[in-house]
């Protein structure tokens, strides 16, 4: 095969997983980039039939119901940092992991990619000279692969690209058991540039959506079935258009007069914009003609209602596939929930599915960062007391303030006395993580002026004794 990956200094059995692994991401390619053209909004659409004229196939009609499929669920799955009841994560460096690999955000993006593809990887490294201690990166499904080892469930290997000319590619890291290689094409001659190795068996967790037993690396948020609903609707955008410019303008037929009321003075026939334009018309009597007078007959316009028609019930499937309200797609027909209790109901199967997505991503952030917690403190594994470190979701309800102070509220008044001194009773009022830190610090503060107070008071006292 000419697309063959043969490098020097790679064994016989290394060379044969990079090819293995990177035919597998060149026959994912196709419906990788399908589905990223969805999201980004550059899916064009064929033109079918030829009823509509070719140019409004090339107006560049784009339709964001790919993207709000995927959006919507994403911004309900939001993890707000990561808890370690057995410890302090500040005295091991989580403070300083969030900042310089800008943590939140990078695990975020990966949880995109694996709702646009099904899957993507968090690749935890050592940092170079002049870089962090250690790098967390997110690699999407279009560049990178790996095998699932269902026995162990780790991954074997994992191929990351990293730099591609056109459909080949030029430089790759294979990560194996306790082993990195990374090798870059230059000049057209394969080269390896760094072999490491590390304690860490493959350093990389796939973030997977909706995994099941037939699947492990889960599937796509952007089914098939929404593909073909989002393409239906551009075609339906596309007929609009061109009703809207010919259909709904009134039809009318001049009846006994010449074709010169459509002619420029210089003979030449008015241009089309002109005459459907002209509201009013002049149109001289003729005497001599057999019909003297012309006669206008007028048929109106007709309605795009059932284009409209069209695309509301287009939209409600989508809605219907991604487990969206109506509201968030529907143009017309919508009912906005008027309750808190309906408002719940109308997204209660995206809040499920919420909920499910944040049970399948624990395992793989908490390793994770884990890895990269021991990297950054120079381990060679992960202590036994950090197996309690968990990830803290927000919840995928959103309910106001005054109503989470209020359940709160009703939560503390029925618990032991013991609880209210927690930051977890503040928690249940709402209070976010800042607050509470600032809520304690004070605290701490009026209760050592309490005492300074205290001292000083007894000390007069003692001194006006004497």
């Amino acid at each position: 095969m000419s697309d063959k990956i043969i490098v020097p200094g790679l064994s016989e059995d290394e060379t044969v997983t990079v090819n293995i692994l990177a035919d597998e991401l060149r026959a994912r390619s196709r419906r990788n980039l399908l589905r990223s053209s969805y999201y980004d909004g550059k899916r064009a659409i064929r033109q079918i039939g030829s009823v509509i004229p070719p140019q409004y196939y090339r107006l560049g009609i784009a339709l964001g119901w790919a993207a709000k499929g995927v959006d919507g669920l994403d911004r309900r799955v939001n993890l707000e940092e990561m808890v370690w009841n057995d410890g302090d994560l500040d005295s091991i460096g989580m403070s300083e992991l969030e900042e310089s690999n800008f943590l939140l955000s990078e695990l975020a993006s990966g949880r995109t990619d694996a709702f646009i593809h099904g899957v993507s990887y968090l690749i935890t490294t050592q940092g170079d000279e002049g870089e962090p201690k250690v790098l967390v990166h997110a690699k999407d499904a279009r560049n990178a692969f790996g095998q699932w080892n269902s026995r162990k469930r780790a991954l074997d290997n994992l191929l990351s690209v990293t730099s591609w000319d056109g459909s080949k590619i030029t430089g790759f890291v294979l990560y194996l058991d306790g082993e990195t290689v990374n090798a870059e094409r230059v000049d057209g001659r394969w080269t390896v540039t760094d072999r490491s190795e590390h304690p860490w068996h493959v350093p990389a967790d796939p973030q997977v959506y909706r995994p099941r037993s037939g699947r492990r690396m889960g599937r796509s948020r952007i089914t098939r079935p929404l593909m073909s609903h989002q393409d239906s609707a551009l075609r339906e955008l596309v007929r609009l258009e061109g009703h809207m410019d010919v259909f709904a303008m009134p039809k009318m037929f001049l009846l006994g007069a010449s074709d010169s009321v459509f002619k420029n003075p210089d003979g030449s026939m008015k241009a089309a914009w002109q005459m459907v334009l002209g509201r009013v018309m002049g149109i001289p009597d003729d005497e001599d003609a057999a019909t003297p007078r012309a006669d206008v007959k007028q048929f109106d316009a007709q309605s795009p209602e059932p284009h409209i028609a069209d695309l509301n019930m287009l939209a409600k499937l989508a809605a219907r596939e991604t487990d969206l309200p109506d509201s968030d797609f529907a143009l017309s027909d919508i009912a906005n929930p008027t309750s808190a209790d309906s408002y719940v109901q109308s997204r209660e199967n995206l809040i499920a599915e919420a909920e499910g997505v944040q049970r399948d991503l624990d395992v793989p952030i908490r390793r994770t960062i884990m890895r990269a917690l021991a990297i950054q403190n120079g381990l060679s594994e992960i202590p036994q007391e950090w197996r309690s470190m968990k990830p803290k979701w927000r919840s995928p309800l959103y309910i106001s303030k005054a109503a989470q102070a209020d359940a709160g509220a009703k939560q503390i008044a029925a618990a032991p006395e013991w609880l209210k001194e927690t930051t977890v009773a503040l928690e249940l009022l709402g209070l976010t993580p800042q607050q509470i830190e600032q809520a304690l610090k004070e605290k701490r503060q009026n209760a050592g002026r309490s005492v300074v107070a205290a001292l000083a008071a007894r000390a007069q006292t003692d001194a006006n004794g004497a």
